[in-house]
């Protein structure tokens, strides 16, 4: 989509397609699909309609590159925020190889692969993954509450130099997740005309958990009716970012 972007824990966000369809209480107030319908005017989501390839925001992507690389700075990039990047979906599948190639091109960006399903990632990731990824993907699942917690399984068993979870929307306690080789956990509670509440111990249990286990947290906001607000955890703003592992030997790009 745009450049800016008011997701907090990314710079920019990247739709190679927009559509969708719902697997979990985490769908049921899904933003995107509201932007989608009643903004776009789309009808994209559910497994039995089409989804809109996009055009603009692959010349974007170049563009952020080229940008980094002359600042010298690294930028992340969301893939996607109006999408499901693993779906198993036609237009998905016929288009993923296209991204893997923008994301091997844009090598100054680090691409935030967000998926709930975390069950394909394996098959969705490119033929020269090897054995440690790529050195700008991070590799990323939603877990709303522990009744999706498999999905966790599912990422730690793929290599990766940043695993990450996004606990977003928060609708029950994590308490009990295991977050071996995860890297990073991104907490928030719901947004929009139908949120529905978070529990803000939830949030600080998960600060804990992360600390202790040396897992980076990220407190994005809490449930409210607009996006980024409450953005204190027991008033403090709490923003770390995770340190990627080495994926490849110095000098290698992949």
């Amino acid at each position: 989509m745009a450049e800016e972007t008011l997701i907090a824990w990314t710079d920019h966000t990247f739709n190679g397609w927009i559509g969708c369809t719902k697997v979990s209480a985490g769908c049921a107030n899904c933003y995107a699909e509201t932007l989608a319908i009643n903004r776009m005017g789309l009808n994209v989501w559910g497994p039995t309609t089409n989804r809109k390839v996009t055009t603009t925001p692959w010349q974007n992507a170049r563009m952020w590159n080229r940008a980094a690389a002359r600042a010298g700075v690294r930028r992340r990039v969301f893939c996607g925020s109006m999408m499901d990047w693993a779906e198993d979906h036609p237009v998905a599948n016929r288009t993923r190889a296209a991204v893997w190639e923008l994301v091997r091109e844009c090598s100054w960006l680090d691409w935030q692969l967000l998926t709930k399903r975390p069950q394909r990632i394996r098959e969705c990731l490119p033929k020269d993954w090897g054995s440690g990824g790529y050195h700008n993907v991070w590799l990323g699942t939603s877990v709303e509450d522990m009744r999706v917690a498999e999905r966790v399984d599912h990422l730690r068993d793929i290599p990766a130099v940043v695993r990450f979870i996004s606990y977003e929307p928060a609708l029950g306690p994590l308490d009990d997740l295991d977050l071996a080789g995860i890297d990073w956990v991104i907490v928030g509670g719901e947004s929009g005309s139908g949120f529905r509440p978070m529990d803000v111990g939830w949030a600080r249990s998960m600060r804990q958990k992360c600390a202790a286990e040396g897992v980076a947290f990220f407190f994005k906001q809490s449930a409210a009716i607009r996006t980024e607000m409450g953005i204190e955890l027991d008033g403090q703003i709490v923003r770390e970012y995770p340190t990627p592992r080495e994926a490849r030997p110095a000098g290698s790009l992949f």
